[in-house]
């Protein structure tokens, strides 16, 4: 299905791409923890909301 040149080019790819991604976190977390405090109570409530709803729709279907 695929060439071992493009198995090679995406496992290359996905090594480079973590790396980087990895970086680029480790660079802003500073500013991440100064500007998105908090965030964390805001997808714990959307998370518990959406449980919410699938609970009524299981209860009472």
């Amino acid at each position: 299905m695929f060439s071992q040149g493009q198995l090679i080019f995406a496992l290359l790819f996905t090594i480079v791409f973590s790396i980087l991604l990895f970086l680029a976190y480790k660079k802003d977390a500073k500013l991440h923890r100064k500007y998105y405090k908090g965030s964390a109570w805001v997808l714990l409530a959307f998370i518990g909301f959406i449980g919410l709803i699938a609970a009524i729709k299981f209860l009472f279907v």
